[in-house]
């Protein structure tokens, strides 16, 4: 929903968890966010959420008052989980306000 968001505790780092009903294939994921100065991206294909690699990291550009929106062309991959990691920030608090993630 565009009315809701995720916002951070305060400390960082700090993560965020998507689940896919099944293993996914991924060729771009975007995001919409406020304040996130460093994000990492790691992708899991187990039943669980563990075993984690590292898709991509970047740091994001400061937008005074306005969403930040990023997407990250990837090569094709597969993942049942991502996780998005936030390393650090322009503030002390920080929100997730949507994920897109495409592919098959």
């Amino acid at each position: 929903s565009s009315k809701t968001f995720w916002t951070t505790t305060g400390m960082f780092p700090q993560e965020l968890i998507i689940g896919f009903p099944k293993c996914v294939k991924i060729s771009k994921v975007a995001i919409q966010c406020y304040l996130v100065r460093t994000l990492r991206i790691e992708r899991s294909t187990s039943k669980d959420p563990v075993g984690f690699e590292q898709c991509i990291e970047k740091d994001l550009q400061h937008r005074e008052g306005q969403l930040q929106r990023e997407e990250f062309p990837l090569p094709e991959f597969q993942a049942t989980y991502l996780r998005f990691i936030i390393k650090s920030a322009f503030d002390h608090f920080v929100s997730v306000h949507r994920v897109i993630a495409e592919g098959t």
